[in-house]
């Protein structure tokens, strides 16, 4: 695919008129965590939305209003599906009618922590017969330094169009923070970067019509690594904070009324809290795709690398606090009933995406324990990509199921569950988020 960046690109004028006049059709390619508040915010500016996913029963439920992330406000759901200016489909076809294609697939690792792109290339592969002259295609999925122009550009060269000619493609990172009620799509800043001078403003210009801000980069590359650079920015200072816990655990010193001494100072420091290790689907993940391609460049990335064992090895550090608690009331781990707080990776969401909820319980499951879970964002657990073989129910959360569990381990700190319940009546909580604190708690705690 040949780069150009003649201003008398086949299309361009045409479809710079179209965005500024509001009459472009926009599709949105992977209607989940990102695609759905994107398509969201693309229609409330004005655009008409083609939202598009491969899981038939994603494409009813949109059209049927029928929420699939609970996190989201159910006017968001209901707004979309009576809105005129929207339609779900899985029909590739549909997509020939979009001016604009925003690709918000998922970017995840490999059997062996390799990028799997996959996703984004079935994706190009689907598009690229329905691609026509005047088209803007926009990757918008978190992945390494040269995706967009080495990985996604060729495979949308089968369609016969000419980059910076009749075809313009860019990379803008989604940025989306699910169960943040104070920064929205619209609200949040977008990094523009495109594989030609014509494409970085066709897409400038579409997303500064979306979100209050854009913030224009020389490259797709540059846009790729940015991304890159945030969430493995928060990777890093999880793991240190991760490692001051172990390190102050053996010297008894409480490592969250360390970090609120610390965060006093109000310059040169930025808060960050320990837990049970990471989850979600960008911090866990993007290290790996930088040291991959570092690799590839022969480059070392070993600060990065180390911070990624630290926070790997969190979930064992809780099962090894868990079982040295358990001894200390004379119980073992195996046999012993432990009831989970909270599998979704974070709080007030019911995104279970590389949860470490579902390696602690699987490790439980591996020392013999007797497992359960309360999380009522999440009333069933299964099917996780590295731990198949989990299938568990939300249970309710009762003083007589409290009482009779050896240990009650708290993984997430829901705003919804019962604290109060759980502090009156567990015999021993192991607290991986401080939850606890400020509690009137009658049995024993450990914090972990």
């Amino acid at each position: 695919m040949t780069e150009h960046t003649s201003t008398t690109s086949i299309g361009a004028a045409t479809l710079r008129s179209a965005i500024a006049d509001r009459k472009a059709t926009i599709a949105v390619v992977g209607m989940g965590y990102v695609g759905f508040p994107l398509a969201v915010a693309i229609r409330d500016a004005g655009f008409g939305v083609i939202g598009f996913d491969v899981d038939a029963a994603k494409v009813e439920a949109l059209q049927s209003a029928t929420p699939y992330l609970k996190h989201f406000d159910a006017s968001m759901w209901t707004g979309l599906a009576r809105s005129s200016d929207f339609s779900a489909t899985c029909d590739a076809a549909d997509l020939a009618q979009a001016d604009i294609i925003l690709l918000c697939v998922p970017t995840p690792l490999g059997q062996h922590n390799e990028p799997d792109l996959s996703y984004v290339l079935d994706s190009g592969r689907m598009l690229a017969p329905h691609l026509r002259a005047g088209q803007l295609v926009v990757l918008e999925s978190t992945t390494y330094p040269g995706t967009t122009r080495d990985e996604l550009a060729p495979v949308l060269a089968a369609s016969g169009q000419s980059l910076g000619e009749t075809l313009f493609v860019a990379y803008s990172p989604e940025r989306e923070d699910p169960g943040n009620a104070t920064h929205t799509t619209a609200s949040i800043p977008k990094l523009v970067g495109g594989l030609c001078d014509t494409s970085t403003e066709l897409a400038a210009a579409f997303y500064d019509t979306v979100v209050s801000e854009v913030h224009v980069v020389g490259s797709a590359e540059i846009a790729e690594s940015a991304k890159l650079l945030e969430n493995i920015y928060r990777a890093v200072n999880i793991a240190l904070v991760n490692e001051m816990k172990l390190v102050l655990d053996a010297m008894d010193i409480d490592v969250w009324d360390v970090i609120e001494a610390a965060a006093t100072k109000p310059f040169g420091f930025q808060k960050f809290t320990p837990g049970p290790g990471l989850g979600g689907h960008c911090i866990p993940i993007d290290p790996f795709y930088l040291s991959w391609k570092a690799r590839a460049v022969g480059q070392p990335t070993r600060f990065i690398e180390l911070a990624g064992e630290v926070n790997h090895a969190m979930p064992g550090h809780v099962v090894q606090r868990l079982m040295t608690a358990l001894n200390d009331t004379g119980t073992a781990l195996r046999g012993a009933h432990v009831v989970v707080i909270g599998v979704a990776y974070k709080p007030d969401v019911d995104d279970v995406r590389e949860s470490p909820a579902a390696e602690l319980l699987s490790q439980l499951i591996g020392h013999g324990a007797e497992v359960s879970y309360h999380d009522p964002h999440v009333p069933h657990l299964a099917g996780m990509r590295h731990h198949p073989n989990l299938d568990l129910p939300s249970s309710d959360l009762t003083p007589e199921a409290l009482a009779s569990a050896d240990a009650v381990l708290i993984v997430t700190n829901h705003a919804v569950i019962d604290w109060t319940l759980i502090a009156a009546n567990a015999r021993l909580i192991v607290d991986t988020r401080n939850a606890m604190d400020g509690h009137d708690v009658q049995g024993m705690v450990v914090k972990a």
